[in-house]
């Protein structure tokens, strides 16, 4: 499906991807609660919308996923595939470890709609995250949903308030998780 990115162009050593691991019970430092507490405000959402979710898909793939806008928040890309176009489609996401797979949010900061990678995710759950072949399950046990979701507020505080304001406009914010893809 995606071509080979373990591999660089004219060298034949293997590199084999890596994610830095997300642990959602480790408490957040200061400067972390601070960047999640500006993101909430009208500033920090159209500085979000408008320049770190454009940049950081560019940024984290040049940097092999060590740096990214936010700095403090783990995130890495997402590659699907496009629902319709088949093109590869590349958006930076906020993640946390559950065991060994790994947890993203549909949130689009609570907007009303779904993220487009999302739809995407549906159409062709086959995905790389962070360069690692990996296929997207959504969760749909409540029981776990409730869970995770205890473990998301942990590590990114505002997804309380996304879900809120994605209940207003009669949306409910889907948790995906992503496990590593078996040789077939």
């Amino acid at each position: 499906m995606f071509r080979d990115r373990n591999r660089a162009i004219g060298n034949t050593r293997h590199v084999t991807p890596r994610l830095r691991h997300v642990d959602p019970t480790r408490p957040r430092g200061r400067v972390s609660r601070t960047y999640a507490t500006m993101s909430t405000t009208r500033v920090g959402r159209l500085l979000s919308e408008k320049i770190v979710w454009k940049l950081d898909p560019y940024l984290l793939r040049a940097t092999r996923g060590r740096v990214g806008m936010s700095l403090v928040i783990a995130t890495n890309v997402l590659e699907t595939r496009g629902a319709k176009t088949d093109a590869v489609r590349r958006n930076a996401l906020i993640y946390f470890h559950d065991g060994v797979r790994v947890t993203i949010i549909a949130s689009k900061a609570g907007a009303a709609n779904h993220p487009a990678w999302y739809h995407n995710l549906l159409a062709n759950p086959d995905v790389l995250f962070g360069s690692i072949e990996m296929t997207a399950t959504v969760v749909t046990d409540p029981i776990d949903q409730a869970r995770l979701w205890a473990l998301a507020d942990r590590v990114f505080a505002p997804y309380a308030t996304y879900r809120q304001e994605a209940a207003v406009a009669g949306r409910t914010i889907p948790l995906v998780q992503l496990s590593k893809r078996r040789p077939i």
